[in-house]
């Protein structure tokens, strides 16, 4: 296990792109954005979509975002995207030209919604809707961390779903929705097949992103001070990805 500042940075990314096509795959929160205490408490810089869709021309339109946030609250802090982006931890994708990968997740049924809800306002958590999940976040009462993914995991056996832990977060999603999954179905697609992948990151649901990256012969990239399993290289902060970016 390494942390970022242990490990070197990844190559430039225009040396990378000097030796064949890339695909990146970029996380939101701690990795293009700094992490707020709660999910709506985020500031994006003003013209980091612009950027971001100049980079992806720069890489023949290869560059997505593969993030926890749904869809739409992607777009709700970036307005409307022209990028490829996976939502929901890869429940949810899309082409940068907004035709679906696949057909629309199922929500999760509303009593258990409900119930999620009812623990975050018994336990002291800040409860987040998803568009097809629904997460506990305690960021804001670190404490109780470890008592809300418990929960989420006792739940999650009960209903036959899955918990996507992170810092400061634990998730209900459905079976298979994890980065990985969103990375394998966008690289069997143009125009992103054939492309070396470049997977950058900064928490534990980027692991599974990682490795399918990895699996592809590229690269993963660890943001922050997290221990990471399987990145060989590492950035320090949001403000190094933009800088390795180009933004």
């Amino acid at each position: 296990m390494a942390r970022a500042v242990d490990l070197p940075p990844p190559p430039p990314l225009d040396a990378i792109v000097a030796v064949g096509p890339v695909a990146v795959f970029l996380d939101f929160d701690g990795t293009l954005i700094e992490i707020a205490d709660r999910p709506d408490g985020i500031t994006v810089s003003p013209g980091l979509p612009t950027r971001l869709a100049a980079v992806s021309d720069r890489i023949g339109g290869r560059l997505a975002l593969v993030s926890g946030r749904s869809l739409d609250d992607l777009e709700l802090h970036l307005g409307p995207l022209q990028l490829a982006s996976a939502g929901s931890h890869g429940a949810a994708l899309r082409g940068a030209d907004g035709t679906g990968f696949r057909e629309p997740p199922v929500p999760l049924d509303d009593a258990i919604v409900r119930e999620v809800q009812a623990f975050a306002a018994r336990a002291g958590a800040d409860f987040e809707p998803k568009s097809h999940g629904a997460a506990l976040h305690s960021r804001a009462n670190p404490p109780i961390e470890e008592h809300c993914a418990l929960f989420m995991d006792e739940l999650a056996a009960r209903h036959g779903l899955a918990v996507k832990r992170g810092k400061f977060v634990a998730e209900l999603v459905r079976p298979g929705a994890d980065k990985g999954a969103a990375v394998r179905a966008f690289m069997s697609a143009p125009p992103f097949a054939g492309a070396m992948p470049v997977f950058i990151g900064d928490d534990v649901t980027d692991e599974d992103g990682f490795a399918e990256a990895m699996r592809h012969g590229g690269l993963a990239v660890t943001v922050g001070p997290r221990d990471s399993r399987l990145a060989a290289y590492g950035l320090a902060d949001p403000a190094a990805v933009h800088h390795w970016l180009g933004l």
